[in-house]
């Protein structure tokens, strides 16, 4: 991952990070507080992401991750509790879901109605203010923040960017030369590879080695330092 891949993640994460302390009661923080916070939350999710992984990769049936890999990745992580190992819920012949049940408690509760409600996942609440409402209930405040800061519409706006629709492919247009588009000049090419050699370079070919001559595999003359040694030699 590039340090500009990074950066763009971690500002894409620093917004709801800040919509969840709002919706916590925090009203303002220490910039380094707020950096710190979306650190944690980027290595939590990199965490729970690599243990479902692992999960999934162990399971042969299917391609993808399923459900059951991201619900035992969450176990692995410590967000059940209390909740029975694999080897207890063996032992007592009966699976524990005291965990499982208390999340979605907590997550379905009056402690998350706010940020439910800015997630897109409820209605507005009754009396409120806030600046992100937009007309039509269930949206969340990225797609409320598209909204009001573009004046000629999301489509137009963000489109082929990681905040919008992602752009259709053009042609790229070749300016001379045979083909006029890259298309046409991968075919061109794949045409080309797959005809024969002319005859008029496998005869040049043949002429430039039969012109070599013939490899001599007879040793040079010897010198007259190579006599001196062999004299110097049958004398010891």
């Amino acid at each position: 991952m590039t340090d500009q891949t990074l950066h763009l993640h971690t500002s894409l994460l620093r917004p709801p990070v800040l919509q969840i302390l709002r919706a916590a009661g925090y009203h303002s923080a220490r910039p380094s507080v707020v950096d710190t916070l979306v650190e944690l939350a980027a290595r939590y999710m990199l965490l729970l992401a690599g243990s479902a992984a692992g999960h999934s990769a162990g399971n042969v049936s299917f391609p993808e991750p399923q459900l059951e890999d991201v619900r035992m990745a969450m176990q692995d992580c410590g967000v059940f509790r209390p909740q029975m190992t694999a080897v207890e819920e063996q032992w007592h012949g009966e699976e524990d879901t005291r965990g499982l049940d208390a999340f979605l408690d907590w997550v379905r509760g009056a402690a998350n109605r706010e940020i439910r409600r800015i997630a897109g996942m409820e209605g507005n609440a009754e009396g409120s203010k806030d600046v992100l409402d937009v007309d039509g209930a269930g949206e969340d405040f990225l797609t409320a923040l598209k909204k009001k800061h573009s004046k000629t519409g999301e489509e137009s706006r963000y489109q082929g960017t990681v905040l919008g629709k992602s752009g259709e492919d053009r042609p790229v247009r070749i300016e001379g030369g045979q083909a006029a588009s890259v298309q046409e000049w991968a075919e061109l090419q794949r045409q080309e590879a797959r005809e024969p050699s002319s005859p008029g370079a496998s005869s040049a070919s043949s002429s430039l080695l039969s012109s070599a001559g013939p490899a001599t595999s007879e040793s040079a003359p010897a010198t007259e330092d190579e006599h001196d040694g062999d004299s110097v030699l049958a004398e010891v």
